[in-house]
């Protein structure tokens, strides 16, 4: 096991019917750790999130949360050990208003913390806090990714998985949100970041893995890829 590891999953093998996905994958995240999840499009990454949080079973291969084997475990025993999903297309209910959508989230953490309360998310995101009455289906795409973003944290998480966090925002809403998960970093909860944005993702995850055709190519430091564009440019130019 990785030392510190949070969430470590080891060998999976993923299939989509016949279609073999992930090819004996290995992923970690310790403690507090940001971790970069990158590669093209089709390359496995939404399906390793997938796998390592119940919502496709691994043929082979081993989950693991804090030590505990969770390979068999449905995903909202997943979400109960601490990991929170902010998926790719956000995922609110339109229906209910900012503040349900918040409120209805909201519990205690692994060891009884509640350190983001519906308070602490409403400093964090200003914006959200103007539009409280407001239906999900009335947000721009950003302030839905940013209540997605608060909806996570109202389950006072040790993980939080973004898969493509900036997805077809603009510019300016996209620096937002990394400036929000920027601050999520400092409060000491562990991350998974999937986004396209190299200079984004390398500027604050401490470690950067790169899938190819469902296998890592590359695990390691962000400063280290950083230092060499040929891979940056192999693995993920387009």
């Amino acid at each position: 096991m990785t030392e510190g590891a949070l969430l470590e999953a080891r060998g999976i093998h993923t299939y989509y019917g016949a279609s073999h996905v992930l090819h004996g994958v290995d992923f970690a995240v310790r403690r507090g750790e940001t971790v970069g999840l990158m590669g093209r499009n089709g390359m496995g990454k939404t399906t390793l999130l997938r796998s390592v949080l119940g919502l496709v079973r691994p043929r082979h291969g081993q989950v693991r949360i804090a030590g505990d084997d969770m390979t068999q475990a449905a995903p909202h025993a997943i979400a109960r050990r601490g990991v929170a999903y902010v998926p790719e297309g956000r995922g609110i209910f339109p229906n209910l208003s900012v503040r349900e959508n918040l409120v209805m989230a909201a519990r205690a953490g692994q060891d009884g913390r509640r350190d983001w309360t519906f308070d602490r998310v409403m400093q964090t995101f200003p914006r959200l806090a103007e539009r409280l009455a407001h239906g999900g289906a009335q947000l721009s795409g950003g302030e839905q990714q940013m209540l997605t973003i608060g909806r996570a944290l109202m389950t006072n998480p040790e993980l939080l998985i973004l898969d493509e966090a900036t997805e077809g925002l603009a510019p300016k809403i996209s620096r937002e949100i990394w400036g929000i998960i920027g601050r999520i970093k400092q409060a000491g909860i562990a991350a998974v970041i999937v986004d396209k944005n190299f200079a984004a993702v390398s500027a604050i995850a401490d470690r950067v893995v790169i899938l190819v055709k469902g296998a890592t190519v590359y695990d390691g430091a962000s400063a280290e890829l950083r230092a060499q564009p040929e891979l940056h440019q192999k693995y993920l130019g387009v």
